[in-house]
Formats: C-alpha cells, structure tokens, sequence
C-alpha cells in the first residue's frame, strides 16, 4: 500500500516546528483513538498512521532522511513503521502521559518516597462581643498527626530507612496491559510509598505517624471579625519523610450579645426612656460595652425610634483605626399606672393641647411630624 505524506497526515506545513507537529499529533490521537471509534477500523489505521508520522518527524536525523529522500531513505535506518499498538504505545509513553495525566502509557513519575507538606487544620473558635473589643490570648487544644519521634517518621523500628518495595522498585505505581493500553495504577505492595516496612517500630506501628494533642497560644487582636481567620505557621500535621508541617487556621465566630448588635465597627443597642424625658430633653446614663455607664444627652421632643448617637463607643478598628461609634434608639415608655395627683397633671397638660399629636376622628389631618426616624440596623 502506498504511504501518504508525514505531513498531510498530520495536517502541517513541512516548514512546522516540533511544538506544532506535537500538538497536531494530540489532535489526531484524540480524534481517531479507538475508545472513541469502536469497531472503526479506518479510525484504527488513521490513528496508526499518525504515530507512525509522529515518531519520524520528532527525531530531526529522521525528519532530515524523509524530507530529502521520502519514506525509501528510511529503509536504510531499519524503520519499517508499525506493526501494532504495542509497538505505538512503547514508543510514546511520554506523549501519552503529558496528553492523559500519566494514565497510559510510560512509566509512573514523581517520587513517591520523597517530603511532602502535611495538611492544614481548622479551628473553630466563639468570641464574645467584651473579648473581640479588646483583644486576647487563648490557649486552645488540638489533636494531629505528627512524625513518630521513635522513628524519626520511618516507620522502621530504630529509625532505619525502610526497604524499596521489590514489586514497583520504589516507584509507587505498577503499570498493567489492559487492551490497547497500558494503565497505570497504585502499587498494592507499598501502597503508592515506593517503600516497604519490614521491623515496625512499636510506637507507630509501621505508621511513621502518631496522634498528638496539643496546645496553642492563639493572640486575638482586638476589632477582628466573624469569619475571619488566622493563620498559624507550621503549626498543622506533620509533614511527610521530612517535607514542612501543615498550617492550623483559627477561624472565628461572633456570639450573639444580648445588648448589643455589630455592624462593622459600629455598635446598637435600645434604650427605653420615660415619656417625660424625652418631652423635656434630659441627660440619662446608658451602659457602654466596655466603658461602663457613660451619659447621654436625649434631645427634647423625641419619639420612639429616633436614634442617639455616643461617639467613641463602638469597637476599635483591625487595624489600629480609631474606634466606632454606639448608636441607641430610643424607646419611648408610656406609663400605665398613674396616682390623683399624677392624672391631674395629665389631664391639665392635655387640656392645653399638643399641636403634633395625632388628630381626633372628626379633625383633619395635620402636618406631617417634623423628624424622620433614622433608618438602618434597628428599621424593620
């Protein structure tokens, strides 16, 4: 049968550099693999054909015997083509693993028995509002896997190098024929550890890890926020045969107050006050979250639902910014119970009449109140 052009098959300029041949051999090779054109025989020979161009147009003495003499000045290098898919896949393992993720085949890469990092770890830790105002130390205890003092992380009893495992050669990965390919797979031996342990040590048993608890010292910086966390170095599992241990995460939680209600720096609370002193204007005491009762100025005539603001009294900032400010809405408190004298008063005042209080049925509506209440955390 008369051979078609290396390039035509490959759909390349002869000018084509060996990035571009490569790349149309992927294209080909996913294109016409017989997984994906079952009992296609033409799919079959297309996918033959392009290995067989690959293989001489990657090596430069070859490309070089081709392009000045064609397929006859390959016969005097013993190239014949390809007789079979054993023969493709021998020949382009390394192809085939860069295209299929090392599935197919060549040989297992990497280094199973080499350091490797340990996992990072998270802890969950509440805060009250009083603790993220001002800042503190903890001390927290965790639980993690750590190298084996005895065995110095071997898994051999004495700290000895643990044997290389006879079935991978240390590889970590034995490779099997299964139809047209062969497939890579974990070695069963030394599961993926390329090392085989043959005196456990007694403290891990084999393991070259134990389950340690420990305890930290976590400093909280005063103003930080609910789902933030920090990072301690090093301070996650132990790392593998020697590689770096993990990181722990502290993540954080902000407990509900009873009082008060966050928003950024910025605290809010409710305050209820006596009708007779939001009429007259009067300054009253209300309890901070960390200063203790501190005064504050009602204006006169306010309703319920207006907002009071106490500058200074919110929460520091992460940063070292200046602290945020208290907002307190006021809750208007109408007594229930009044003695004679009490009533009279009312009675009197009410005589005099109130020009913002809500009309009678039969009057028409008067003007719209003169303040708005502030909007925001406390609205409904």
């Amino acid at each position: 049968m008369i051979k078609r052009c290396y390039y035509e098959i490959l759909e390349v300029e002869r000018t084509a550099d060996q990035e571009t041949i490569k790349k149309a051999y992927r294209r080909m090779a996913l294109q016409y693999h017989p997984d994906r054109n079952p009992d296609d025989a033409e799919a079959e020979d297309r996918f033959k054909e392009a290995a067989e161009a690959y293989e001489v147009l990657r090596d430069p003495e070859k490309r070089q015997l081709y392009d000045t003499y064609g397929h006859d000045g390959l016969k005097n290098t013993g190239f014949q083509g390809f007789s079979g898919m054993g023969d493709i896949f021998s020949t382009f393992g390394d192809l085939f693993e860069g295209l299929f993720g090392g599935a197919f085949g060549g040989g297992p890469s990497g280094n199973p028995g080499g350091p490797r990092p340990g996992r990072d770890l998270r802890y969950d830790l509440e805060l009250t509002l009083e603790q993220i105002a001002t800042g503190f130390s903890e001390t927290i205890t965790i639980q993690r896997e750590a190298a084996c003092s005895e065995c110095n992380g071997t898994g051999q009893a004495g700290g000895e190098e643990p044997m290389v495992c006879q079935v991978c050669g240390g590889q970590g990965q034995v490779a099997r024929a299964q139809g047209l390919f062969r497939v890579v797979t974990t070695c069963p031996q030394c599961r993926g550890e390329g090392r085989v342990v043959t005196n456990p040590c007694d403290n891990c048993r084999g393991r070259g890890r134990v389950r340690e608890e420990k305890e930290i010292n976590v400093q909280i910086p005063a103003g930080i926020a609910h789902g933030q966390r920090l990072r301690m170095r090093a301070e996650g599992e132990g790392g593998y045969n020697g590689g770096e241990p993990g990181d722990l995460y502290v993540v954080i939680h902000e407990a509900r107050h009873k009082v008060f209600e966050r928003q950024g720096k910025d605290l809010y609370r409710r305050l209820e006050v006596s009708m007779f002193q939001a009429a007259l204007g009067q300054e009253v005491a209300v309890d901070t979250l960390v200063d203790g009762s501190q005064p504050m100025s009602i204006p006169a005539g306010s309703d319920t639902g207006e907002v009071v603001r106490v500058k200074g009294q919110g929460l520091p900032g992460l940063r070292g910014e200046r602290r945020g400010d208290m907002y307190v809405q006021l809750l208007v408190r109408t007594p229930r119970k009044l003695n004679k004298r009490q009533r009279e008063l009312m009675e009197e005042l009410a005589a005099l009449g109130d020009a913002e209080a809500a009309p009678l049925a039969d009057e028409e509506p008067g003007p719209k109140s003169r303040k708005k209440k502030k909007r925001g955390l406390f609205s409904k």
